[in-house]
């Protein structure tokens, strides 16, 4: 377990493989800064590689997740020139979307607030989950901005397009049940990060290659078609089927105890 204190991003590692990431800059809602948005990027890469790796959990420090980008460049920069911005948010958005090229599960631990980039972070997860308190919100046509961070198409890959729509047009914030209905998170909990530490931990003891493979086959949306599906599962279940974990598996259902899977 090693926590980076001081950092404005906290890394804990615990034996069994679960990554906790803690956005901490707590007087700053946990915006994007630069600081912040560098120490993601070096974090993502350092996780791409990590073979013990097994799932990994981001939440916020303080009272917020994340209130998305730092936008005080804005008014300093407003007389850029636009390949100025586009190469400038084209990085911005590509660091921090990082996390859906890592081959483990993750999972967002809403413990506030989250609005504009912050929730896109929390849609690049692959699991939601929120307390009842927290405020989920898209208002960029509020500021006079177009969404970015991909949030055009995250907003309508979890949720609907109706509801992405509605989202992003009025800029509306929900929270609670609605937030559990339209499918932004799975559940609420009073103690989210422990909630979601909990769930992490149940992915971290299932087989870590049928793992990865699983979370592969459900990128990007899903396979186009039943076909496609067919065509991967007929190559990724015989992967499986030559490991040692599926031993494992089968022989710890056989004895009737939890089976325990080396990645082998």
């Amino acid at each position: 377990m090693d926590m980076s204190a001081g950092q404005p991003l906290q890394v804990e590692r615990t034996d069994d493989g679960v990554a906790l990431l803690t956005l901490s800059l707590p007087d700053r809602r946990n915006a994007m800064t630069t600081a912040l948005t560098g120490a993601w990027r070096r974090t993502m890469a350092e996780l791409r590689i990590d073979r013990d790796l097994r799932c990994v959990v981001v939440t916020g420090a303080g009272s917020a997740f994340c209130a998305g980008g730092d936008l005080a460049w804005l008014g300093d920069s407003r007389n850029a020139p636009i390949d100025f911005f586009r190469s400038k948010m084209t990085a911005f958005y590509r660091d921090w979307l990082a996390i859906r090229d890592l081959e483990v599960p993750t999972i967002a631990a809403i413990n506030g607030a989250a609005v504009g980039a912050g929730l896109a972070v929390a849609l690049a997860c692959d699991l939601r989950y929120a307390t009842p308190e927290a405020r989920m919100s898209v208002p960029f046509t509020a500021l006079g901005l177009h969404p970015g961070m991909a949030t055009t198409w995250l907003l309508p890959e979890v949720t609907t397009m109706a509801a992405a729509r509605d989202l992003l047009l009025t800029g509306r914030s929900v929270r609670g049940p609605e937030a559990v209905s339209l499918g932004l998170v799975s559940a609420l909990a009073d103690d989210v990060a422990g909630h979601a530490l909990s769930v992490a931990r149940t992915i971290a003891a299932r087989a870590p290659l049928a793992t990865r493979l699983t979370k592969a086959a459900l990128a990007r949306g899903g396979h186009r078609s039943i076909e496609d599906a067919l065509e991967w599962e007929a190559l990724a279940q015989p992967i499986t089927m030559a490991t040692a974990d599926l031993r494992e598996g089968l022989a710890a259902q056989t004895e009737r105890r939890r089976p325990v899977f080396t990645g082998d």
